[in-house]
């Protein structure tokens, strides 16, 4: 049953133009092209990459955001409680206000002090500001590698600057050795991604995450499996080239370096919307879509490549208009908003909560002490302040 599913799923009217079979696609000594099972090795690189993340982040990231002032912010621990901890470990982290009463009942505190406890547990859970610097650094340097091999691998093939070169002889397009390390370059990473997604810093997008990095994985093992290496190539390129702008922004700002974090921002924010909605699509979209349709006629592979294409254009507007957003807070505010994406510390909010509670318990008092002057004025009397200032005030008269 497995070779039947196998021999179907790889039926050349699938994935090869009309007119070209597998046997079209046959090796020689001299000419190689993608197989599948290439795809293989990426898996053990992969791993390999995580083994070198972590070796990175405590051996260099780690030092070095000690040495550059980056602080983890001291949270208070939430007390020993195995009520509340089973509750919180099994059922739920947020519980809503009639399980706060019944928890309150069973540990025989008050209900403040439960909620207070959950607050400081689901914070202790929450990634340290070393954690998100480590991270940033990891990926601000494979960004920043990944980037300058594409551009050197892509420098002097003639698609980088002719699209339509992307479909010049294809699907019979010899793969390169430079083309297939950088494709197992870029495809370990973004598998490495996956298998440390659980233990990441996670951010409001998190579900879009999960999604970008299955279209791309996809895509990439896709195009490699259909020969779409040129087009692929262009794809990775584009994306790199905004990240590496990104991480450094993030490093920044958890350093603290308000006017270097804003200036990156900004540039950030101009190369990624140049990049993903303007270059992206003319580039990609249209060169898939429309140039293509002069080699070959339409079939599922075309289609299922434009649909790859198409979610990873969906999620560049998503992010776009998050972006777009912080920069018109930049603009009127004068400095950045806070990444949207990022989760803030719930004893913050709740400080300032307490904080605006005694502000509003302190206008009530003061509230009182005018109304209660007023009702005495009204009453014919005056407060002893003003009777005192008019005594003072004859007495100089004399």
């Amino acid at each position: 049953m497995a070779r039947s599913l196998y021999e179907w799923l790889w039926q050349h009217e699938f994935w090869l133009p009309p007119g070209i079979t597998w046997e079209d696609m046959q090796e020689s000594e001299d000419t190689h092209y993608p197989q599948p099972r290439d795809l293989l090795l990426s898996i053990p690189f992969a791993l390999i990459l995580v083994v070198v993340r972590c070796a990175f982040e405590r051996a260099i990231a780690l030092p070095l955001s000690a040495k550059l002032g980056v602080r983890d912010k001291q949270r208070p621990k939430a007390q020993p409680n195995p009520v509340l901890e089973t509750f919180y470990s099994t059922r739920c982290k947020n519980p809503k206000e009639g399980e706060l009463l019944s928890l309150a009942k069973q540990c025989d505190l008050p209900v403040r002090k439960v909620e207070k406890w959950f607050r400081h547990r689901r914070n202790m859970d929450r990634p340290s500001l070393s954690k998100k610097f480590s991270e940033a650094c990891w990926r601000f340097t494979f960004y920043i590698i990944s980037f300058f091999t594409g551009l050197t691998v892509l420098y002097d093939k003639p698609w980088l600057w002719d699209h339509r070169e992307c479909w010049t002889g294809y699907p019979q397009q010899p793969l390169q050795p430079s083309l297939f390390w950088y494709y197992m370059l870029e495809l370990s990473f973004y598998w490495s991604l996956v298998f440390t997604l659980p233990f990441d810093v996670k951010r409001k997008d998190f579900k879009e995450q999960i999604v970008h990095h299955a279209a791309t994985i996809f895509l990439i093992s896709f195009s490699y499996c259909a020969n779409y290496i040129r087009i692929g190539t262009l794809v990775m390129v584009i994306h790199d080239a905004s990240d590496c702008f990104l991480e450094p922004t993030k490093i920044f700002n958890y350093m603290k370096w308000k006017r270097t974090c804003d200036s990156l921002f900004m540039i950030f924010s101009a190369v990624f919307l140049i990049s993903r909605l303007v270059i992206y699509p003319y580039t990609v979209l249209y060169n898939t879509y429309y140039y293509s349709m002069e080699i070959f006629q339409p079939f599922f592979g075309y289609y299922f490549v434009n649909v790859l294409l198409m979610i990873l254009q969906l999620l560049h507007v998503f992010w776009s208009c998050l972006i777009i957003h912080m920069v018109y807070k930049f603009i009127l505010q004068g400095t950045m908003d806070k990444d949207m994406r990022s989760d803030t510390e719930e004893s913050d909010k709740d400080e300032e909560r307490d904080k605006i509670r005694e502000k509003e318990k302190n206008g009530i008092t003061c509230f009182s002490n005018v109304t209660s002057n007023g009702y005495i004025q009204r009453n014919g009397s005056e407060p002893l302040d003003n009777r005192a200032h008019r005594a003072n005030g004859h007495a100089k008269e004399r």
